[in-house]
């Protein structure tokens, strides 16, 4: 009389072969699943950005129509940004940081934190050196860069001829929502006319060169 023998598990060759599809299986969800969480986070940081806008709004119409008074973490601890413009560069010591300026018309301070932001070594349009490590809205309270010059002009949304192609805040860096290389660097970007939009290197540095 014959025995006979249950199998009650897999065989080695079973289970590598199972572990081998889940790999697989791994590798082709892991960068849908990465490409989901980022666009989470730049839905959630337009969103800031936008509310930020609001937020200027109001103060606009406490400040005779003027954009906020203010300076960014770039202008704070780089001011040497500006050495070409010296009557810019010598009210820096005398204005508070954009953030600052718009706490009374916002409703929490997380508005200033892209969900993105993983700090900085090196600011994006000048090259030097900043540590805004290990965020930069933990090291500085923003994530969110101004375009100061405006500050600097005492300009409103009025003297300012094509608001809806001026770069008012910006992501702090490219990467965030973005590659590491130039051309693949994103920001999300608030503009002088209250309208906010995510857009690739190209695009932001065209702004910039658009004259106030």
């Amino acid at each position: 009389m014959g025995r006979h023998h249950n199998r009650t598990g897999f065989t080695l060759i079973e289970l590598l072969t199972v572990i081998a599809i889940l790999a697989i299986l791994a590798g082709l969800l892991f960068p849908v699943f990465m490409t989901a969480r980022g666009k989470a986070r730049e839905i959630t940081c337009v969103s800031n950005l936008r509310q930020i806008g609001l937020a200027i709004r109001m103060y606009a119409q406490d400040y005779d129509e003027l954009y906020p008074w203010a300076v960014d973490p770039t202008d704070k601890y780089t001011p040497e940004i500006w050495f070409s413009y010296p009557e810019f560069q010598a009210q820096i010591p005398f204005m508070p940081m954009i953030h600052e300026t718009l706490q009374s018309y916002i409703r929490s301070r997380e508005l200033f934190r892209c969900p993105a932001d993983t700090g900085y070594d090196v600011e994006d349009f000048n090259g030097i050196a900043l540590d805004a490590r290990p965020t930069s809205f933990e090291k500085f309270g923003t994530s969110y860069n101004y375009r100061t010059e405006i500050a600097f002009r005492h300009l409103g949304e009025a003297g300012i001829d094509r608001p809806s192609e001026i770069n008012l805040m910006f992501d702090a860096a490219g990467r965030w929502h973005g590659g590491l290389v130039f051309d693949q660097m994103r920001y999300n970007v608030l503009h002088a006319d209250g309208h906010t939009k995510n857009l690739s290197r190209l695009q932001v540095m065209e702004l910039w060169d658009n004259p106030l």
